[in-house]
């Protein structure tokens, strides 16, 4: 029985496989700017200027020195970066973007960093970042 149901669940998957990756679609590339301007505006140490890369929901949740003290204190790679690179791109089903980049902090730490991108007035605006330590190297 088990049997069964692990080959019917494997024939499901794989019928499903090209359904699911019509779905998958690169982000546009305005979608792709935002962080990498908001990276260049940390480098400068010009926080005002990255803020406004932000989107509604994070403006409403942080004010701007709110914003600094966080990006410093939870994200150090991001808030001084060296070098920052896009390594996948995705437009979601919902409208949202999702790009992974890798960066590489002044601190000489790596991340990999997803970011989830809205579109607010026909421009792109982050939304939220998730970041793990990585190993690679950028």
């Amino acid at each position: 029985m088990k049997a069964f149901g692990a080959s019917t669940l494997l024939a499901l998957l794989v019928l499903a496989a090209p359904a699911l990756a019509q779905q998958v679609k690169p982000a546009p590339k305005e979608a792709m700017e935002p962080p990498i301007k908001q990276l260049e505006a940390f480098r400068r140490g010009d926080f005002d200027a990255a803020y406004t890369f932000a989107s509604a929901e994070i403006t409403e949740q942080f004010d701007r020195e709110t914003f600094e003290l966080m990006v410093k204190g939870g994200y150090p790679e991001i808030a001084r970066s060296a070098s920052a690179s896009i390594v996948g791109s995705v437009l979601a089903p919902n409208g949202l973007v999702y790009l992974t980049l890798k960066i590489r902090g002044s601190n000489g730490r790596s991340i990999e960093a997803l970011y989830e991108l809205v579109l607010q007035n026909g421009q792109w605006k982050i939304n939220g970042v998730t970041a793990k330590p990585d190993s690679g190297v950028i």
